[in-house]
């Protein structure tokens, strides 16, 4: 038996399609409460699946109180760990990655090099997020933009800096070990989603880059767009920290059973 904990109120339709399909396969759900980590994590004697903030998937893939808790292997999600192998695939062709402090240092350097113009995007290295990506110009470069002293405090915070790119539209797709079993269309702005259709261009290059890349876990998300009317592999998530949109799940509650049974 398998049980899964959600965070309810997150994502409360996802989390309710969710629900209906583990119920469907025989398992139990719980319910997330803020006070766990106060009171400690309840012990559990069967297999654990979390599904909610990131923050917390990550915490609680850290723990060990539950098995496997979450999929959120952080390290394993940072940038830097999986650019390098993704590059025939990535959005960006060119990229250097290093602390914030030293980017807003030296940005005319660090601009002219990577040849970015006056604006770059700049995110950073960590799949906690603790600031969102965004285009920066060359002349407001500083910590403060990239929320430093709002959301974090220090200083050498790693950050991945690259040329500006016209994303139009995005995707979002569910990875089993090298398989791509569920997709969904989505925008932004105004969290619009639809199934995404496995017989399309974007699912198949999902296919094609989920079967030449090493996971960072056994279950995860691979974002795809389009840029300059090309797909590109636009980041990698963990899947126990991550919208679903509008993925079907009755195949991603198999995989979570095959994975842990």
């Amino acid at each position: 038996m398998i049980t899964w904990m959600l965070e309810s109120g997150l994502v409360p339709k996802v989390h309710e399609r969710l629900e209906a399909a583990i119920r469907n396969a025989g398992q139990d759900v719980m319910y997330w409460k803020d006070d766990f980590w106060d009171r400690g994590l309840p012990a559990l004697n069967e297999p654990v699946m979390f599904h909610g903030s990131l923050g917390n998937a990550s915490k609680i893939a850290e723990d060990d109180t539950w098995t496997p808790g979450a999929f959120c292997n952080t390290s394993a999600f940072r940038s830097t760990d999986w650019y390098p192998s993704a590059r025939n695939f990535l959005l960006h062709d060119r990229w250097r990655s290093l602390p914030a402090k030293e980017l807003v240092e030296n940005r005319d350097m660090i601009f002219e090099e990577l040849d970015l113009g006056e604006s770059a995007f700049i995110r950073p290295d960590s799949p906690l997020k603790p600031f969102s990506g965004r285009v920066v110009h060359k002349a407001d470069l500083t910590l403060a933009a990239l929320d430093h002293g709002f959301y974090y405090d220090d200083e050498m915070l790693q950050v991945v800096v690259a040329p500006v790119q016209d994303v139009r539209r995005e995707w979002r797709y569910i990875v089993y070990g090298n398989d791509v079993i569920a997709g969904s269309a989505y925008q932004v702005m105004g969290r619009k989603s639809l199934p995404d259709d496995p017989t399309g261009s974007p699912w198949k290059f999902a296919e094609k880059v989920a079967a030449f890349l090493t996971g960072p876990d056994p279950l995860y998300i691979l974002d795809v767009c389009e840029a300059s009317y090309k797909l590109r592999l636009l980041e990698l998530n963990p899947f126990s920290g991550a919208d679903l949109y509008a993925c079907h799940l009755g195949p991603v509650v198999e995989a979570v059973t095959k994975i842990l049974t």
